[in-house]
């Protein structure tokens, strides 16, 4: 959607704000997301175990049919693939 600020201006629909409001919520994300003790998908234990004992391996056949979509062309709106 081409957000100013990306997501941060509003996941899903854009919210309409100042950039300062905007630069306060950036701030404020980052710090929060500074302070977590996980901080990344695939360091979470949950996710290794997933992939272990059911995916197999990141990028393989499984994995790929699972968690990733294919949109047909003809219900793709606005997208220039």
């Amino acid at each position: 959607m081409t957000c100013p600020g990306g997501c941060i201006g509003g996941g899903g629909q854009p919210r309409f704000t100042t950039d300062d409001e905007r630069k306060k919520r950036i701030e404020a994300i980052y710090k929060e997301d500074e302070g977590k003790k996980l901080r990344k998908s695939h360091d979470n234990s949950e996710v290794k175990i997933l992939y272990k004992e059911f995916l197999e391996k990141p990028l393989g056949k499984k994995s790929h049919e699972l968690l990733h979509t294919n949109i047909p062309k003809n219900l793709r709106y606005n997208c220039y693939y």
